[in-house]
């Protein structure tokens, strides 16, 4: 496996420091997060070869050295892949033209084919049209396929979906999904949005003021109380579930999560399969007794591990399932009330569940 090491120290005009040392896995999705302004565009750049780090880096890709000291490795020799926030094309060229640029540049036979490509992507129908008459996403669909017809061995992704509305936004994390499962290409993906990154990211590098302040598997670091990204409006817990049954009367699919029942709304999978699962810390109440009587379909037997010790009305809580882990905002009257306190065993009551993938095997 070609892990991406990378260890920077890069000094701006304006006083902004880049410094990290992480090591990348090589296959998957693996997100960089964090706050405008952060370093997150910085660090892809210095992957890319657009900026050259201080003397003091490296950057190795598996075997190959991209930077050393006075070793310095250009863009067009990494076999890098680059998709921008904007799609770049060349306006006076077909959405074929822009695709057979790519391709007479690539690795002589490397990489996936041109009609792989289109199939992934769904851009059998636009080839003939101008890049100008397309919109933004469909523009970022080819810019993307330009990138594979490179035939790159990573794919490095800057915000890609930054200006596009919701609904192309959905259709092409669902297209990324596909191609990354198909190519098997690793690919790191550089967002402040947490929905793409829950929906995408197999491993998580967390970034603060030009260092990252957490690294790790995503499922796991997503529910870290510690962490910025539990605190935020839209804190959720990641978790994996596997598809159990189907119940066509009331459009209903059973999945088992850590053994429990969860219900959802309809997927289209055969039993066995694992899906990927949101679940968010605002739609979760605690119970110290399984309610007999209620609408909310889903109720789940938890341990309390950990109650966030702040001075705010609101406090997160974690809890635990087997292996994996939840998230609860509550108030701190309701915590008082129930005299919750950690190693406590409690009945969570889920009213939200938002199926956001399957999950590669």
């Amino acid at each position: 496996m070609n892990s991406l090491h990378v260890r920077l120290q890069l000094q701006r005009k304006s006083g902004f420091q880049l410094e990290l040392d992480s090591c990348i896995p090589g296959t998957g999705f693996s997100a960089v997060y964090g706050p405008s302004g952060c370093g997150k565009t910085s660090l892809l750049y210095c992957l890319a070869g657009l900026i050259r780090a201080g003397s003091d880096s490296e950057i190795r890709f598996g075997e190959q050295i991209w930077q050393r000291g006075d070793q310095f490795l250009p863009t067009h020799r990494r076999r890098v892949g680059l998709v921008f926030q904007d799609a770049r094309l060349f306006p006076h060229l077909s959405v074929d033209g822009n695709l057979a640029y790519a391709e007479k540049r690539r690795h002589p036979a490397t990489g996936p084919s041109r009609d792989q490509v289109c199939e992934w992507l769904q851009l059998q129908n636009l080839q003939g049209r101008r890049s100008s008459e397309l919109s933004r996403g469909q523009q970022q669909r080819v810019a993307i396929a330009r990138a594979l017809l490179g035939a790159p061995d990573i794919l490095l992704m800057d915000e890609p979906l930054a200006n596009i509305d919701l609904a192309s936004r959905s259709q092409i994390l669902g297209h990324l999904e596909r191609l990354q499962r198909e190519s098997q290409l690793p690919i790191v993906y550089v967002s402040h949005d947490m929905e793409e990154i829950a929906r995408l990211a197999d491993w998580l590098l967390v970034m603060q003021e030009g260092r990252i302040i957490a690294e790790g598997p995503m499922l796991d670091l997503c529910s870290h109380l510690q962490l910025a990204l539990a605190h935020e409006e839209q804190a959720a817990a990641i978790v994996t579930a596997s598809v159990v049954k189907q119940d066509r009367e009331y459009g209903l699919t059973e999945l088992s999560l850590e053994g429990q029942s969860v219900t959802v709304t309809t997927v289209d999978a055969a039993p066995g399969t694992r899906m990927r699962l949101r679940i968010p810390a605002r739609d979760i109440s605690l119970c110290l007794n399984r309610p007999e009587q209620t609408s909310i379909l889903n109720v789940l037997s938890a341990r309390i591990v950990e109650i966030e010790a702040t001075g705010s009305s609101k406090l997160l809580v974690r809890l635990q399932l087997g292996e994996q882990y939840l998230l609860a905002r509550l108030t701190r009257k309701s915590i008082a009330a129930l005299r919750l306190t950690p190693g406590q065993q409690v009945f969570a009551q889920i009213k939200t569940v938002a199926l956001l993938s399957h999950v590669q095997s």
